[in-house]
């Protein structure tokens, strides 16, 4: 038999919104109780986009429209369950009310100020200076 150990793939979105950014708490390992981007894993059949539109509705409520990518985020180390990818979109919202559910146990608009200030979850602070560095060079 031929066996492939492949990465598996995940989505995040960074919603900014009033200088401001939405975050989940994770309900679930890894990293549970830490605040992160909202995202999760691809399902089969599904594409990337859809996949973030999907996971930021299911767990923060909003009805989002993405913008552009941030970034694909691969390092084998980034994630202690093995070596997930992640594919990251710039988002904004365009419905829905902000409310924790599946994944998270509670979502914030978060300042930009205050999130320096705490510990997220997997390389999301690294993200989030991506994705603002892109948003800054978007308004100059």
């Amino acid at each position: 038999m031929f066996y492939i150990k492949n990465p598996l793939l995940t989505v995040d979105t960074v919603i900014i919104q009033n200088n401001s950014v939405v975050l989940v708490m994770r309900k679930n390992p890894p990293y549970k109780g830490s605040w992160a981007l909202p995202g999760g894993f691809v399902e089969y059949g599904e594409t990337v986009e859809i996949a973030a539109i999907r996971e930021t509705k299911e767990e923060t409520g909003l009805d989002i429209e993405l913008d552009g990518m941030v970034g694909v985020y691969s390092d084998p180390h980034r994630d202690p369950r093995g070596h997930i990818i992640s594919i990251c979109f710039l988002g904004h919202k365009i419905g829905g009310e902000l409310v924790a559910d599946t994944d998270a146990a509670d979502v914030q608009c978060m300042r930009i100020d205050e999130i320096s200030k705490i510990e997220l979850a997997f390389d999301h602070h690294k993200i989030l200076e991506d994705a603002f560095k892109l948003q800054n060079n978007c308004l100059n």
